[in-house]
């Protein structure tokens, strides 16, 4: 399911509250990070708050930088991101400021939410109502906006419900993180994080600064997705073994392959990639599994990560990629990019993994990344294998 890439953004207390409890809005974050906020509201393609948050700030959610706007037309794109609310209920206040400010505006709802909200927002201008089904589903709501609204990079400023429900779904590629010097302390004032099933292991640090006196902190995902749906963490893992890729030594008869294996929790356990080291015929998954102990504990519950469809069969080597991966214990995959018939006729590494009982992921989305440093053999003849 291609996705946009959806990032969180929230201001927080040293104790982890985004608001206190009395009738004004507590504002967190100064002058120089709501100027950094702007900015990232102007890098996106869209901005998506929940109802609850409507109800409570009655935000704009517009770029207020005249030259980040200007910016955005020359580029192509309309001045302001799409806005974007979720409500299950449908009850929305028509009179609140997001649907008089800024450009064009949609809402994801439920079956029953959607007849409500057309009521409401009767006549209003440039609103586009979605029903997701008979409950409100994020992946099918995700979907809609990258195939339909041309969506490919999402800013999600809140609430803590949304937040919450983003990452114990697995959907956030990235948080963002505006920590304010000063304390809350009331256990009724709404914080950024509820109670839940979220997905194990730690995150993994790509960024501290400071912003005036706040600190800004960047954080991405590192625990793999379960079964055959794909989490943010899996895009992750995927995009860096695209990368490994093009460490490869060049070559006219092998393809260039990047793999990473991953325990549940997150954990890297290895990486490899084509004909890395002095082994001119070494594959990515069988460099990668190689650097393992056999006996480790994680490896059944890991996942294998490959830019190319593991192979089915090779002639330099007994076993082929997917065998390595079954024989290591291995039970899930995630690649970008299905083997051609450059080299092997009907290669079908995903297929005897399948059979074997393995759930295999391809995400489709990465494929272009996988071929890069293989354009050379897509484009021109190439003979043999290693």
């Amino acid at each position: 399911m291609p996705r946009p890439h959806v990032l969180l953004s929230a201001a927080v207390s040293l104790d982890g509250f985004l608001d206190d409890t009395g009738p004004e809005r507590l504002l967190l974050s100064g002058a120089a990070d709501f100027d950094r906020v702007d900015e990232v509201r102007a890098s996106c393609d869209a901005i998506l708050v929940g109802a609850g948050t409507l109800r409570a700030d009655n935000p704009r959610l517009l770029v207020n930088s005249a030259e980040r706007r200007a910016a955005r037309v020359t580029d192509g794109r309309p001045a302001y991101p799409l806005k974007v609310t979720v409500s299950g209920s449908g009850d929305l206040d028509p009179e609140a400021q997001f649907w008089h400010t800024g450009g064009e505006k949609a809402v994801y709802t439920t079956d029953e939410g959607a007849r409500r909200a057309a009521g409401l927002l009767h006549g209003l201008p440039g609103v586009d109502i979605v029903a997701t089904g008979p409950e409100l589903d994020w992946r099918v709501l995700l979907e809609h906006l990258h195939d339909v609204r041309g969506v490919r990079r999402l800013m999600v400023e809140g609430g803590g419900r949304v937040h919450t429900q983003l990452v114990r779904e697995g959907l956030a590629d990235e948080l963002q993180l505006a920590v304010a010097p000063l304390f809350v302390g009331q256990p009724d004032a709404p914080r950024l994080f509820g109670p839940g099933a979220y997905p194990p292991g730690r995150l993994r640090l790509v960024e501290t600064r400071p912003v005036g006196d706040v600190v800004l902190i960047r954080y991405v995902p590192t625990a793999p997705g379960t079964g055959r749906t794909a989490s943010a963490a899996d895009r992750q893992w995927l995009a860096l073994a695209c990368e490994l890729a093009a460490s490869c030594p060049p070559s006219e008869t092998a393809f260039s392959v990047g793999a990473v294996v991953v325990a549940a929790d997150g954990t890297e356990l290895a990486r490899g990639h084509s004909r890395e080291g002095d082994d001119p015929v070494v594959h990515a998954e069988e460099a990668a599994l190689a650097k393992i102990d056999p006996a480790d504990p994680r490896l059944p519950a890991a996942t294998v990560y490959s830019s190319l469809e593991p192979c089915a069969r090779r002639a330099s080597r007994p076993a082929p990629c997917a065998r390595l991966i079954l024989d290591a214990g291995v039970r899930r995959v995630v690649t970008a990019w299905r083997e051609p018939d450059t080299f092997v006729t009907d290669a079908d590494g995903n297929g005897l993994l399948a059979a074997a009982g393995a759930d295999v992921v391809l995400l489709p989305e990465y494929e272009q990344r996988a071929k890069a440093p293989n354009r050379h053999l897509l484009d021109g003849a190439a003979h043999g294998r290693d």
